[in-house]
């Protein structure tokens, strides 16, 4: 057999069994199959060495035509669970330098933005040095072992506000999230997700809490766009958030958009009814609902069930929970 022939073969069985494979693993969403396709980033994972040197091991055959159907679809199983789709992408495309009384800094605008979704669907949100700085040592003392090959920019004593470093540590700082977001167990850690979304959620509350319902509600609705899609694994997460804007739009007379994002709320807690949220959400959404001439009966049956079951507590407002989140 010459060599093209045999070229020719080896192309036809890679090509079918990637056709196998793809159609035994075939299982993605309709969403997934309408968005373009990710970056892909890989990651070792180092928690089992010896399974990570069995993978590694198996990760540096390259598909050819000596390996058999069998081998062959082990190693895309491989390659496939070693590599992830990557859901969020960062991008910072510009700076400003700040001086405020006696300090100077550089502040980094960051754009998050989802796979495949328009400009409408972005967070836009700003981060100094410091707060870089202060993320990666919390990560550090949590993920030593994720975090051993991870470069972090270095602080010059001189030129920290020329053109040329700022643009380096923009291209490093984007580099760094996107390399932190494609580890699992960083992207889904409180400390990851408090670092983009933790400033501008204080500063809401703190509008809340001095009656700045409107700045408080802008706020709130601009973050919270992000924080879903950094917790999809735990959808009670948002819980707070999302009674925040239903208190801020009932402070602000607007029950019928108080009552929707109320249902959004209710929904992650339907099976959390002992979470701290989930009395006080019902309360107020029998009142909303009443007001709306919605049926409110369903929501009251809801709320008698459980004091049935529990001990006479005394339980706080929906207001009076919300004011108490971020006080530092």
């Amino acid at each position: 057999m010459d060599q093209d022939s045999h070229c020719t073969g080896e192309r036809e069985l890679l090509e079918a069994v990637s056709r196998i494979t793809t159609s035994s693993t075939a299982s993605t969403s309709d969403e997934e199959e309408n968005q373009p396709k990710a970056e892909i980033s890989c990651q070792a994972r180092k928690e089992n060495p010896e399974k990570d040197d069995m993978q590694d091991s198996s990760a540096t055959l390259s598909p050819n035509s000596s390996m058999t159907t069998k081998e062959l679809q082990e190693y895309w199983r491989n390659e496939k669970r070693q590599c992830k789709q990557i859901k969020l992408l960062f991008e910072i495309p510009s700076t400003r330098i700040v001086e405020h009384n006696l300090s100077k800094y550089v502040m980094y605008k960051i754009i998050i933005l989802q796979t495949g979704s328009f400009d409408s669907n972005k967070s836009v949100i700003e981060r100094r040095y410091s707060d870089f700085e202060k993320l990666h040592r919390n990560l550090l003392e949590e993920f030593s072992e994720e975090m051993e090959d991870v470069t972090f920019p270095k602080k010059t004593l001189t030129g920290n506000f020329t053109e040329e470093i700022i643009n380096e540590r923009k291209l490093a700082f984007k580099d760094y999230l996107r390399l932190l977001y494609s580890m699992k167990y960083i992207r889904r850690s409180k400390k990851f997700i408090d670092f983009l979304t933790r400033p501008e959620l204080q500063e809401a509350y703190g509008c809340l809490r001095g009656g700045q319902y409107t700045k408080a509600l802008e706020i709130l609705l601009e973050v919270i766009g992000l924080q879903e899609r950094l917790t999809r694994g735990n959808p009670v997460a948002i819980v707070p958030t999302l009674c925040a804007i239903v208190v801020c739009h009932k402070d602000l007379e607007n029950p019928a958009s108080a009552f929707e994002y109320g249902e959004k709320a209710l929904s992650r807690l339907h099976v959390h009814t002992s979470h701290r949220y989930y009395i006080p959400l019902l309360d107020t959404m029998i009142t909303l609902a009443y007001e709306l001439g919605k049926d409110f009966l369903s929501l009251q049956e809801k709320l008698d069930e459980w004091k049935t079951k529990k001990d006479p507590i005394r339980v706080f407002t929906l207001k009076e929970l919300a004011v108490r989140e971020y006080v530092r």
